[in-house]
């Protein structure tokens, strides 16, 4: 199953065969005659029911959607987490030690934005982190890690734009503050449930992701390559907080950034960045003064 925010309202999405990576679907209100609301944040109250509905609705009557009005699979999550040096290559460029535990911080809901479109340049040196991002659709406490994608509604691509200047201003380090101006967590094109990623002969613990900046591939690696697994991470972040439906987390990113390469190279004006994620789909954002 496949879900989006097509523009502003949820909507049970495929595949477009007719137009490369592009998608169709229908708007859920309306094809639920009201049983579910327009609303893409309040379906993971109802995940259970929701996938129940959705595994008997016939997508026949989809129609395509336009890509430039797809909006952050979940717009308003109550809480947000990002994981930082959660790639043995990435602790690597970045100096430190592998984490013993997970390196956890969150990102502001203010920064969320769609798929597509322009995104406005911070005052600072501003830097992509591609990551593979997890959507809770059932939570709790304590969950094993064995447990841990029977809790994931589905995953989703995203990026964690960075301020270099604002996160590393002074010690300690301002993480979130630094990775969360206006249009710095863009997730989409949609969610992909794992069993939907598995009928396609994926598997969600080893999905290949990436991105390109102005055609020119700067990251590329699989989630296999975590140091915590999406599973383990819903153990971790549980054992401590009590996760909600539509909790959203940002998984880590792999050895690629700008700030790790010889001369650092970050993003400006006019600059085009596509990412992508196996099974999912890909982003393209293009950065204004």
């Amino acid at each position: 199953m496949r879900i989006a925010n097509h523009a502003g309202r949820l909507a049970l999405v495929e595949p477009d065969p007719a137009s490369a990576g592009g998608l169709r679907g229908l708007d859920v209100e309306q094809a639920s005659d009201g049983r579910f609301t327009a609303d893409p944040q309040a379906v993971y109250d109802r995940w259970d029911e929701f996938r129940g509905w959705a595994a008997s609705t016939d997508l026949t009557g989809a129609v395509p959607l336009d890509a430039d009005a797809l909006g952050p699979v979940a717009p308003r999550p109550p809480q947000v987490f990002a994981v930082g040096l959660n790639y043995r290559d990435h602790a690597e460029e970045s100096g430190f030690e592998l984490p013993s535990e997970p390196l956890v911080f969150t990102k502001y809901a203010s920064s969320f934005t769609g798929p597509r479109g322009d995104i406005r340049l911070s005052p600072g040196t501003v830097d992509w982190e591609v990551e593979l991002v997890a959507v809770v659709g059932t939570g709790g406490r304590d969950v094993p890690a064995a447990q841990g994608w029977d809790h994931v509604a589905g995953l989703t691509v995203g990026q964690d734009l960075s301020d270099r200047v604002t996160q590393f201003a002074a010690p300690p380090a301002q993480f979130g503050m630094g990775k969360s101006y206006p249009g710095f967590s863009p997730t989409g094109p949609g969610l992909v449930t794992v069993d939907e990623l598995r009928a396609a002969g994926l598997d969600p613990d080893d999905l290949e992701l990436g991105c390109l900046v102005n055609g020119e591939s700067v990251q590329k690696s699989r989630t296999g390559a975590m140091i915590f697994t999406v599973p383990e991470l819903i153990a971790r972040l549980s054992a401590i907080v009590t996760l909600l439906p539509g909790d959203v987390v940002f998984t880590g990113t792999p050895a690629g950034i700008g700030a790790g390469r010889t001369p650092p190279r970050f993003l400006g004006a006019g600059d085009e960045l596509v990412t992508w994620c196996a099974g999912i789909g890909q982003m393209q954002h293009r950065f204004v003064s």
